[in-house]
């Protein structure tokens, strides 16, 4: 009986309590359950190459460069030709006077009346063709036609001319045996041709070739230029075995292309300097290549050989040749280099 009272009255003190409680509200827009997803699993997945076209080499075409070679010819040659060599280029002239140490030794200043042959006592004549080791195109002759002095210089002609079965004539004047220097100052003040075709040279060759044939005895190119390129000459040094070579260029204005000065326009004073040392090469006086460096093959071949032995003058002026190629319709006629002086100085 207890029992059943105690009952009744916990039920209804059970439902008085819930009647006095707020009722949950629900949302008007329930928000649905988030499932909880599974661990992706990985594959691994090999790579796909694009199916897109690459371009071909033809299709972007690469930047146009245009390299400057310097042509060498067959290193055979017994003429001065130029190797690989940095340019030089000045803007002003200095002074051509030698320094006080360099004392006037020898000179020739060309003074005799026109139309007079070279002095005797100075200068011999190589004469005849054959190319001349470099495939040269005239006959070198002795006649005052191709060599004299007219109005104070010494007046190296080239002309087209039937020769002894050449197409052209000209003059390769040599003080071998006549005079001949061990190291000194070389100065030759000079006009020089212009055309197509054209090598004038003033240049040094050993007397004696005392470490064998060329290039063992070395060479000295004091200046060369080629007719097509009047503006530019080139001051180079050659010797050992195998051939080396070595060498500056000198550009007169550097504005060629625009019709700018050219060596054939006025005299030039050209040195070069020869010391048991160093060897130096100048245009008016501006120093524009030097070198303490070279060698020989030959017997007895210790610095500064081949450059401590005697060597000669040669001036000459060639038509064509493996360097300048041949004169085509553009080379006028007849070329001419003008030599003012030669003198030659010691220390």
């Amino acid at each position: 009986m207890k029992k059943t009272i105690l009952f009744a009255f916990t039920a209804l003190l059970g439902g008085l309590l819930a009647a006095c409680l707020p009722k949950p509200q629900t949302p008007a827009n329930p928000v649905p359950e988030t499932p909880v997803e599974s661990s992706p699993t990985i594959q691994a997945v090999e790579p796909q190459m694009s199916q897109t076209a690459q371009p071909s080499r033809t299709d972007t075409p690469a930047p146009s460069i245009t390299a400057t070679a310097t042509t060498t010819p067959d290193p055979t040659v017994t003429e001065p030709f130029l190797p690989p060599t940095p340019i030089v280029s000045n803007t002003a002239q200095s002074t051509p006077t030698p320094s006080a140490d360099w004392k006037l030794v020898w000179a020739d200043e060309f003074n005799q009346p026109d139309g007079s042959p070279v002095n005797a006592k100075n200068w011999s004549f190589e004469t005849g063709g054959g190319g001349w080791g470099n495939n040269e195109l005239e006959c070198y002759t002795d006649r005052t036609a191709n060599a004299s002095v007219q109005n104070g210089a010494l007046v190296i002609k080239a002309t087209p001319e039937n020769y002894l079965g050449c197409a052209y004539t000209s003059a390769r004047l040599v003080t071998k045996g006549k005079a001949d220097w061990t190291y000194g100052r070389f100065e030759i003040k000079a006009k020089l041709p212009q055309s197509k075709g054209l090598w004038p040279a003033i240049w040094m060759l050993p007397t004696d070739n005392a470490y064998g044939g060329w290039p063992d005895s070395g060479e000295i190119d004091i200046m060369e230029l080629l007719g097509d390129k009047p503006y530019k000459i080139y001051g180079t040094l050659h010797y050992g075995s195998p051939h080396t070579s070595q060498g500056g260029e000198y550009d007169l204005t550097g504005s060629s292309a625009t019709g700018g000065a050219s060596f054939a326009d006025d005299f030039h004073v050209f040195s070069f300097e020869w010391e048991p040392q160093e060897m130096r090469w100048f245009v008016d006086g501006f120093l524009y290549f030097s070198t303490h460096v070279w060698n020989t093959s030959g017997p007895e071949g210790d610095f500064p050989a081949p450059f401590n032995r005697r060597f000669h003058l040669v001036l000459n002026v060639a038509v064509g040749g493996s360097w300048p190629g041949s004169p085509d319709e553009t080379t006028q006629w007849p070329q001419s280099m003008a030599v003012d002086y030669v003198r030659v100085y010691k220390k």
